[in-house]
């Protein structure tokens, strides 16, 4: 019986292999559960007042750690559920704010793939914009993670 939203297998994977999440809107509650969770107090995200005097964006600002999080919720839901064996190191650049009331996706390009030395594993780096509503990519990451093989 087939398991429904199972994750790839990284020799399922090729270089070039493109996917696209659904979408997620970053609400209010999300920055504020966020930031209360992690300790992130800081003025610009919990004090609208110097918000409004002194912050460069205007409107309210997610934290890019929470902006990433949810990303890896949408990628890891469709790409590596039951199949994704650990994540092991990426880089990531901000490129632009994400402010409430914002709706992202991801749009992820498979950039590497290869075996380890151990059978039935296999290494998967992908190339993962987030993009918001207007099309502007406002982060991208690079995760390499290790991934189950199909036998």
């Amino acid at each position: 019986m087939k398991l429904l939203g199972e994750g790839f297998y990284w020799n399922d994977l090729s270089v070039g292999d493109t996917f696209k999440t659904f979408g997620r809107t970053i609400s209010e509650t999300d920055i504020v559960n966020f930031v209360s969770a992690v300790g992130m107090l800081e003025s610009l995200f919990v004090d609208a007042e110097f918000r409004a005097q002194h912050s460069a964006i205007d409107g309210r600002p997610a934290p890019a750690a929470l902006v990433y999080s949810i990303a890896e919720g949408l990628t890891l839901n469709a790409t590596g559920q039951g199949t994704g064996l650990a994540f092991l190191q990426m880089e990531l650049n901000v490129e632009g704010p994400v402010l409430q009331g914002d709706t992202i996706h991801v749009e992820i390009e498979v950039t590497e793939v290869r075996a380890t030395s151990k059978q039935g594993r296999g290494l998967v780096r992908t190339k993962n914009r987030i993009v918001n509503q207007r099309g502007e990519t406002v982060i991208t990451y690079t995760p390499l993670r290790l991934m189950a093989g199909r036998d």
